[in-house]
């Protein structure tokens, strides 16, 4: 199939890809960015016990009614806890004990004085002021009740939600097996980033851009590297990763001219889902299946590469993966620019977004990838579409930010 809409390619390649099902339970310092394989919910109170919030004294609040510093009220101090301690006995009406912040409030006290507000000598404390029961006071559950739902099945975990499973006492947590994603870029043109800069030659950005991109949405791609501009070679290369990876994603080689090799690799490694997506940048994309391994070869240009990525390939990842927060959000927003060019086709410009307006930048040439740092959605333009003016209401997908 060729000449597909970006709805259909996208549909088509959700066919031939399966979720992620492994389930691996892993420690809680290496769970960052892993999607939960199961729900978890508080199996006690957070805190476990009434508490502290400051450092000072506790005692029963009713024993300072009608007090004040002409008339203190005065404790005998009985003892100390600290955070970490327990004070296991009952504190009688008339004394009190020292506690500092997180410390467990014993049985008998319903308040907390700070210290800087009282005066203590040796064993007599001195309150002059009376001070309403449960006055600095922290319930047991003040933060997390038994029961609550910590966070659910499919859940993108980020430092946060680690913080409250460790609060809650789980030193491992269980999560989807990691989609496995090979990334590479063809051309004899390209150069890695360090070598010296030759004749004809460009540095390989796109593989350095996807990689990238990829480990934003929290994936961690194997990375193959270039690839020559040679049919057998690269197919001997790309074969090796049927059925161990999920995605083997590719950039260049696959337009119409000399060198350009993926219609001869998909030939000689898989079958052939579609060429080219009826869109523009990035038209002449190419998909593959080759055994369980999905395969997408997407344009040389750099920001073809990158619009092609996040509207084809993420939609793809998201399904694999189990996590739909990745996905571009599809919203309507106002031009503040305009836009020149008639749309023959249909047409995606990069742009930023904010607040229902969006603004373009000066330069949309394909080949172009400095115009993309700071944008953070693309202008979805319908193919028969003519210049655009300011103020002119258009569809928007927006991409997923790391928050």
């Amino acid at each position: 199939m060729q000449d597909l809409s970006l709805e259909k390619a996208v549909a088509l390649l959700k066919e031939h890809c399966h979720r992620v099902s492994a389930v691996e339970e892993v420690p809680l310092l290496q769970a960052l960015g892993r999607i939960l394989a199961e729900d978890y919910e508080a199996g006690f109170d957070n805190p476990p016990f009434d508490r502290s919030p400051l450092d000072g004294y506790t005692f029963a609040a009713e024993s300072t009614a009608g007090h004040s510093a002409d008339n203190p009220a005065v404790f005998k101090i009985i003892g100390e806890e600290c955070a970490g301690d327990f004070f296991d006995k009952a504190v009688p009406e008339g004394s009190a004990l020292r506690i500092m912040t997180g410390g467990a409030i014993p049985k008998g006290c319903n308040c907390v004085v700070r210290q800087e507000n009282v005066t203590a000598a040796g064993d007599k404390l001195t309150v002059p002021f009376s001070i309403a029961p449960y006055t600095n006071y922290c319930y047991a559950g003040e933060d997390i009740r038994k029961g609550t739902k910590l966070a659910k099945k499919g859940t993108k975990l980020t430092a946060a939600h680690i913080g409250v499973l460790a609060s809650m006492g789980f030193a491992t947590v269980k999560v989807l097996g990691n989609v496995r994603i090979a990334i590479a870029s063809t051309g004899d043109e390209l150069l890695q980033p360090g070598q010296p800069l030759a004749p004809g030659k460009i540095y390989n950005s796109n593989l350095y851009l996807l990689a990238s991109r990829l480990q934003e949405l929290g994936f961690s791609p194997e990375i193959v590297g270039i690839l020559p501009d040679d049919v057998e070679e690269a197919a001997k290369v790309i074969a090796g990763y049927k059925d161990r990876v999920d995605v083997f994603l590719t950039t260049g080689g696959v337009s119409v001219g000399k060198k350009d090799i993926m219609h001869g690799v998909v030939e000689k490694v898989g079958q052939r889902l579609f060429w080219r997506v009826s869109m523009k940048p990035g038209g002449p994309a190419l998909a593959y299946t080759m055994g369980d391994t999905l395969g997408i070869a997407l344009s040389g240009n750099p920001f073809a590469a990158y619009a092609t990525f996040e509207l084809i390939a993420v939609p793809v990842l998201s399904k694999i993966s189990g996590n739909e927060k990745i996905l571009p959000e599809r919203v309507q927003a106002v031009l503040t620019d305009e836009f020149p060019k008639a749309s023959k086709g249909r047409r995606f410009i990069r742009a930023y977004y904010e607040n229902g307006k969006v603004r373009l930048p000066e330069q949309h040439a394909s080949g172009s990838l400095f115009s993309a740092v700071g944008c953070n959605a693309f202008v979805d333009i319908p193919a028969g579409t003519g210049k655009l003016a300011k103020e002119t209401e258009v569809d928007i997908v927006r991409l997923y930010r790391v928050k």
